[in-house]
């Protein structure tokens, strides 16, 4: 395996981003990645980012994570979401017992997807499952070698599953105003034959009981599930302001304010307002995403117990990097003027793609936010997802 310094692993995917925001366009107008971005990522190492070592990968830690995926989001913000769902849906995988990973990673770049919705059903056959049903929401399943899955059974709970993606249909339903290149199609699995040793307890996954020997002793496999996840999802959105941030300032040399007596818009004392009160939210949005990848990766390495209250903030860290981005980049995409709605100015793609990503269940400011409250108040947290 090629050793990597972590901050080159971030400095090799800075130098694919002018790539990645050349085939943003295209990859809008074709609802999923381009070839060539995929092959960039896969060149840029972004496919092994949680990878374990022995198998060719960086087994990163999540504020290393976080800086790549805030990189390739300055790019492309379908690029980056992907890019962390496969991360995500890798780190799962690393859960099972060492031969499903064995099996998996045997595949060069291996590409994961995942969900943690029960839309399908598990029935017991011969030692083993016979799924059917279909999740939604699959980023990157046309660029997939497999898929992480979450289905109801009738007696022991959810089970959550590895399955070849080969053993799926795919529904071409990604029409929609946000994430468009993510390809977030559904996919559906018709009777497909799961073994025992590819399928494992979702109760467990949840309460830290997995399956892996070889991976028990590295910091990053054995945090619990809704806070890495959590902290993989937030480096997409430092992305997205960083990259709506420098668009509004490339475009605003020359630029003036239309029916006003200002020919230049830099001079006039609401852009500097409007610049600050953005420049500040993302300054707290990377607070929040820091201070969530922080403690996935020092209560992993200390080996500590989370608390309730400690996983419920691990969730409104997130939603708050949700809610900050996207009052962020509400901001400058109200600065840019009549002229950004064209589809050349990369504004108004931002704008679109944070609010799909405030949208999605799991980071949604408001939930998280109810959630981390209920908390403190002293209820239950209403949700297994912790």
């Amino acid at each position: 395996m090629e050793t990597l310094e972590k901050p080159e692993l971030a400095e090799r995917a800075g130098r694919i981003v002018p790539l990645l925001r050349g085939n943003a366009y295209w990859s809008e107008g074709h609802r999923r990645l381009h070839p060539l971005s995929i092959e960039a990522m896969a060149e840029a190492g972004v496919f092994k980012l949680r990878t374990p070592a022995r198998y060719g990968g960086y087994a990163c830690d999540s504020r290393t994570l976080s800086q790549v995926l805030g990189v390739l989001g300055q790019g492309d913000g379908s690029a980056a979401w992907t890019a962390a769902v496969w991360s995500i849906a890798t780190w799962l995988t690393c859960l099972f017992p060492d031969e499903v990973q064995d099996e998996v990673f045997a595949t060069p770049d291996v590409r994961i997807c995942a969900t943690l919705s029960p839309t399908a059903v598990a029935t017991p056959k011969d030692g083993g499952y016979s799924v059917s049903g279909q999740w939604a929401f699959m980023s990157g399943a046309h660029h997939s070698q497999w898929q992480v899955i979450v289905a109801a059974t009738e007696s022991t709970g959810p089970i959550m599953a590895v399955v070849p993606m080969a053993d799926l249909q795919i529904m071409d339903d990604w029409y929609t105003s946000g994430l468009k290149g993510s390809g977030s199609v559904t996919t559906i699995a018709s009777e497909i034959y799961v073994p025992a040793v590819r399928a494992l307890p979702l109760g467990a996954i949840l309460q830290e009981q997995y399956a892996s020997r070889r991976n028990a002793d590295t910091p990053i496999y054995r945090s619990p599930l809704l806070p890495t996840a959590a902290a993989s999802s937030v480096g997409t959105l430092l992305g997205l302001a960083r990259g709506a941030m420098g668009s509004f300032l490339h475009r605003l040399p020359g630029r003036g304010i239309t029916y006003t007596g200002y020919t230049s818009q830099r001079e006039a004392p609401v852009t500097h307002l409007q610049v600050a009160a953005a420049a500040m939210k993302i300054d707290e949005a990377e607070f929040h995403a820091d201070r969530l990848a922080g403690q996935v990766d020092g209560k992993a390495i200390l080996g500590e117990t989370w608390t309730t209250a400690e996983r419920a903030r691990a969730r409104a860290d997130m939603g708050s990097v949700c809610q900050l981005v996207k009052e962020a980049v509400d901001i400058l995409n109200t600065a840019s003027g009549g002229s950004s709605i064209y589809d050349i100015v990369p504004i108004q793609q931002i704008e679109r793609d944070v609010r799909a990503i405030n949208l999605h269940a799991l980071m949604h400011p408001n939930t998280n936010l109810e959630l981390y409250g209920r908390v403190l108040c002293g209820l239950d947290p209403n949700t297994y997802y912790l």
